[in-house]
């Protein structure tokens, strides 16, 4: 699992890097709001650790910015503040739990076990990627509120791919995934499958994106400029 940690203080900032290790977490850590930026667009993080009181943006903006563009990712707040305030803010602003400093290391990491499991048991419930989702306790799918019939094969493709999603998903993993549907799956049949998905999604801003190569992605594109200009709200007639 992989954790992002933003954290100011150069020596707790290293002691908890080190217990994270320690755990087997991969961790990156920065020690301010804005050179989280890039790695939170390119990398896939299971949890954000994030103190509130940071130079620059503050821990509290950058929880905001997140939200507002629907990033899920599970956050856990560090704060020295006293402040119930800055508590409540933080939560409801969407932050999945809150640790006052000073703490116990053991503390943290039961927290953040905690954080993950929830996490954990919410993408099992259901996976949404714009207008797909799909419902692994019924092990339905459904695309612009409407059933979307999936062959057993199309629909573990489907699931391993949106999982992933929008990270690159190699050609040897599917057919790894898929192989207990099949003994004898070959690389020809993922690429059928792959493109009976593809008609099925035509209706969606989803794309699934062969690299060649290498595999396969899923993704969700941007409205088209005539879509955007007829979903944007009509201009005032000036008097």
């Amino acid at each position: 699992m992989r954790i992002l940690l933003i954290e100011d203080d150069p020596n707790l900032r290293a002691s908890l890097v080190e217990a994270l290790c320690r755990e087997r977490y991969t961790v990156d850590a920065v020690a301010q709001a804005e050179q989280a930026a890039m790695p939170l667009r390119d990398v896939h993080y299971d949890a954000l650790l994030l103190d509130i009181g940071l130079p620059g943006m503050s821990g509290l903006s950058l929880l905001g910015q997140l939200r507002a563009r629907a990033c899920a990712l599970p956050v856990l707040l560090i704060t020295a503040r006293d402040d119930w305030e800055d508590k409540v803010r933080g939560l409801d602003l969407g932050a999945d739990d809150y640790l006052a400093k000073p703490f116990m290391l053991p503390e943290l990491l039961a927290r953040l076990r905690a954080l993950l499991r929830r996490a954990s048991a919410n993408r099992l419930a259901c996976v949404q990627i714009g207008a797909l989702t799909l419902d692994m306790g019924e092990r339905s799918a459904s695309l612009n509120q409407q059933p979307l019939p999936l062959t057993r094969k199309e629909w573990a493709l489907l699931l391993e791919l949106a999982l992933q999603s929008p990270r690159l998903v190699s050609k040897r993993k599917l057919i790894d995934s898929l192989g207990h549907w099949d003994r004898e799956l070959s690389a020809n049949a993922v690429e059928l499958h792959v493109s009976r998905l593809r008609l099925k999604l035509a209706a969606s801003r989803l794309k699934l994106e062969t690299v060649r190569g290498l595999g396969y992605r899923l993704l969700e594109q941007a409205p088209g400029r005539g879509e955007a200009l007829a979903e944007a709200p009509a201009s005032r007639p000036q008097e």
